[in-house]
């Protein structure tokens, strides 16, 4: 019998007891309820967040026979049944000013009607606290709060601009937003003795203004090496509950068993959460490969990153300029509102993971996941950043047929066609930093585009930096530029600087390619290759 995929199923209940195929998570859920109390866990959008949630939902609720057969099947002996509250702010869209109120008015309301409701309390705050008192002594158990994708409200309305009227003074959404979370998770200190499981999950991790800064901070489990592995999927479990359709998936496509578990490698894989590097895949694009036999960008279609595009145009860094750079855990892990620092979000919203450790300085290499992260949101911030009239998925594949062919003419004449197609506005900078800046960052655009082939931009060599070099499956294609230079010149600096050298023990050809591009065109101005 195939496999049952749950795509679009994050209820726990639901996958078990229809028989979709579930990773087991629960040894780590239990270990997670016996060790804390009050959490928070940031992880990337459709990485099993939901899922989480819904598992331990339903373990508070002390539904044994969901979990025969599972690791916490012979760890829990009691199995008690607890007030469960749980928020899923994840569904809804708070764009409209009262949306986030009316969110939590139907949420506090829904379970008055169960616990009761003291008439003494007027805010939402008070009345949540009420209830999280009264059902302690209702049920002679503690409380459980589970609060899903907490930071949906503010990333929804967030850098928008919209502004609403509290007692007739004027505040941003977002800092409205803020204010409400803030007085509602405030509860939790209030409530401390009335609550025996707190878990907020997201996407971000908000800090200055927090909307934790009302209790207790709690415990953050992002970077937590024991619970890396707490969503998504391990390579170990990939190749033992996945080895059938790992099997199939290589038929279709005439691969080893083994060249296949690399193709997903490549793909979906690359994450890590902590200094321990365990390899985390990506579970929506895991499950979706498998369910439709095929390797796609699932993870990536199925959401525009508009908010960090939005601050990566207020930025004055660039993508290539943040990319493949080391930083302490302060640099990426909150996030500050009031700050134009896109790093934070980037890494949160999972287009960036650690790739590295230096134990003795602890900081962590930053850089793309995975060539379906990396291909996905390069190509849209160069459509946002270039704004070319040529179609790039189109000069995509004409280039990978160019460098295929090592026909090096072609690939002229279509990087001189694709920056023949953009505005003047764009590249028209005040002074000739900013002009070799633009140049770089657009070279860096297009070329990470072409994420079939290995493409190293600014690649480090022991005589300097090379501009470029993009290496095939039967060729080696050397670049360097010059802004207002000739050919001739950054052909010479190949040579000088010896940037071919790492290549004369490889079977494959090697191709020098010198580029003068023009400042005045803004496109090529002479090109030699040898």
């Amino acid at each position: 019998m195939r496999m049952k995929y749950p795509i679009g199923i994050q209820s726990f209940e639901r996958i078990i007891e229809e028989g979709y195929v579930y990773v087991d998570k629960t040894k780590l859920v239990y270990d997670l309820v016996q060790n804390g109390s009050v959490y928070f866990l940031s992880r990337p959008r459709r990485f099993g967040k939901s899922l989480l949630v819904s598992t331990l939902k339903n373990y508070f609720l002390g539904r044994k026979e969901l979990f025969k057969g599972f690791a916490i099947d012979s760890l829990e002996k009691e199995w008690l049944e607890y007030p469960v509250f749980h928020l899923d702010f994840g569904k809804q869209n708070f764009s409209a000013p009262d949306a986030l109120e009316k969110t939590l008015e139907k949420f506090v309301a829904d379970h008055e009607d169960i616990y009761g409701r003291n008439r003494n309390s007027s805010t939402i705050g008070d009345r949540f606290a009420d209830l999280l008192k009264a059902a302690y002594e209702k049920t002679g158990r503690r409380a459980v709060v589970l609060v899903d994708e907490y930071d949906k409200p503010l990333l929804d309305v967030m850098d928008a601009g919209d502004t609403i009227v509290i007692n007739n003074v004027k505040k941003r959404l977002e800092d409205w937003y803020r204010d409400v979370l803030k007085g509602f998770y405030g509860v939790f200190k209030a409530a401390d003795e009335n609550l025996k499981f707190v878990l907020l999950t997201g996407v971000t991790k908000f800090s200055q203004v927090s909307v934790f800064s009302g209790f207790n901070q709690p415990n953050d489990i992002s970077m937590d090496a024991r619970y890396e592995t707490l969503c998504g999927i391990t390579k170990e479990e990939l190749h033992t509950v996945f080895a059938e359709p790992i099997a199939e998936l290589a038929g279709k496509q005439h691969r080893s068993v083994e060249e296949m578990r690399l193709v997903l490698k490549r793909q979906y894989d690359g994450y890590h959460f902590s200094e321990e590097m365990a390899d985390v895949y990506n579970p929506f694009s895991i499950i979706n490969a498998f369910a439709k036999m095929k390797i796609d960008d699932y993870w990536f279609r199925t959401g525009t990153p508009t908010y960090l595009v939005r601050l990566l145009r207020h930025c004055n860094e660039n993508i290539n300029e943040l990319v493949g750079r080391y930083y302490d855990t302060q640099s990426f892990v909150d996030y500050k509102a009031d700050v134009e620092r896109p790093l934070p979000m980037i890494y949160q919203s999972g287009y960036l993971t650690i790739k590295k450790y230096n134990q003795r300085r602890n900081t962590y290499l930053l850089d793309f996941p995975n060539d379906e992260v990396k291909k996905g949101f390069v190509t849209l911030l160069a459509a946002d950043y270039l704004e070319a009239k040529e179609s790039q998925e189109a000069w995509v594949q004409d280039t990978v047929d160019a460098l295929e062919e090592a026909d090096l003419e072609k690939f002229r004449r279509l990087l001189t066609s694709f920056l023949s197609s953009i505005p003047y506005t764009m590249r028209r900078k005040d002074d000739e930093r900013e002009r070799e800046r633009y140049f770089q960052y657009t070279f860096y655009l297009l070329l990470r585009m072409v994420s079939i082939y290995t493409v190293f931009v600014e690649k480090q060599q022991s005589e300097g930096r090379v501009d470029c070099v993009v290496e095939t499956d039967n060729d080696i294609f050397i670049f360097e530029f010059k802004l207002d230079g000739t050919a001739d010149e950054a052909l010479a600096q190949i040579e000088a600087k010896g940037y071919a050298c790492e290549y004369e023990g490889d079977r494959r050809p090697v191709h020098k390619i010198g580029c003068g591009f023009s400042s005045e065109t803004g496109t090529v101005g002479s090109w030699r290759c040898e």
